[in-house]
């Protein structure tokens, strides 16, 4: 992880930290908890490596594809 300056806020710096990320499609949401990311100790924003993003979007697709409603998934966790 890389210390960078927030796009958002300019003002902070990225800090390694988790997050939950949640998306939504078709009515579905899915969150997914302790994600990997650089946070901005100012304003909070986050920022996800590629091979997080690719990880993420892969969990996300599984439980879309499944029809779920809303579904609560931990990094760590096989989807």
């Amino acid at each position: 992880n890389e210390i960078m300056e927030c796009v958002i806020c300019k003002n902070g710096t990225t800090e390694p930290g988790k997050v939950t990320v949640t998306l939504e499609r078709e009515g579905s949401i899915i969150a997914i908890k302790e994600v990997p990311a650089d946070i901005c100790n100012n304003c909070g924003e986050y920022y996800l490596s590629a091979e997080i993003t690719k990880e993420v979007l892969k969990k996300a697709e599984d439980a879309f594809e499944k029809g779920v409603e809303i579904e609560v998934i931990k990094m760590g966790s096989v989807a």
